[in-house]
């Protein structure tokens, strides 16, 4: 009867561990999420993809969304919870992460000028080292913000929703995931 037991535990562990891998997928070593659950509501992967430099690879980012969209204007204009991860293939100096971002969003016009400049320098100002397999988690909940987490960053929120569109703005046009 316990050997029964066991096994019955056995296969039922299997079974939950063979649907939550049916659940995720693995990009560059790094498993991957079909689904994420915040605050009570579910986020569909929208797109995930290797980012590498010459042909280092340094992160894998994946992108979700609460209702997943069909452009990018939906994407940036929906008032849903959004979320941007980044996971480090490698070691990356704040220095490196603060010039990517820099970058990134220089063609940003909004995030040149006040208030949105003023809360670019916050989420500059809180990133730091990250070490291999940290993350940088920047999510959008409406009514709520921009909330900056994990490895790579002291962690910072930036109220409101013009940052975070400014944010996904830029990130889309920089990672054209939607077709024109």
């Amino acid at each position: 009867m316990v050997r029964m037991g066991w096994k019955l535990a056995g296969a039922l562990t299997a079974l939950l561990l063979s649907t939550g891998a049916a659940q995720a997928r693995e990009f560059a070593g790094v498993r991957v999420p079909e689904e994420v659950t915040l605050q009570g509501r579910q986020l569909s992967l929208a797109h995930v993809e290797l980012h590498q430099m010459f042909f280092f690879k340094v992160y894998v980012w994946s992108l979700y969304f609460e209702h997943p969209p069909r452009a990018k204007d939906e994407a940036i204009s929906s008032n849903c919870i959004k979320r941007l991860q980044l996971r480090f293939l490698r070691h990356v100096t704040r220095e490196q992460l603060v010039d990517a971002f820099r970058d990134g969003l220089a063609r940003n016009a909004a995030l040149r000028h006040s208030p949105l400049s003023d809360d670019l320098e916050r989420l500059l100002g809180s990133l730091k080292d990250v070490p291999k397999g940290g993350e940088l988690t920047l999510t959008y909940v409406p009514g709520g913000g921009l909330q900056v987490e994990g490895e790579a960053t002291h962690g910072v929120h930036i109220g409101g929703k013009p940052f975070a569109d400014a944010l996904f703005v830029s990130w889309l046009e920089n990672h054209p995931i939607f077709a024109n």
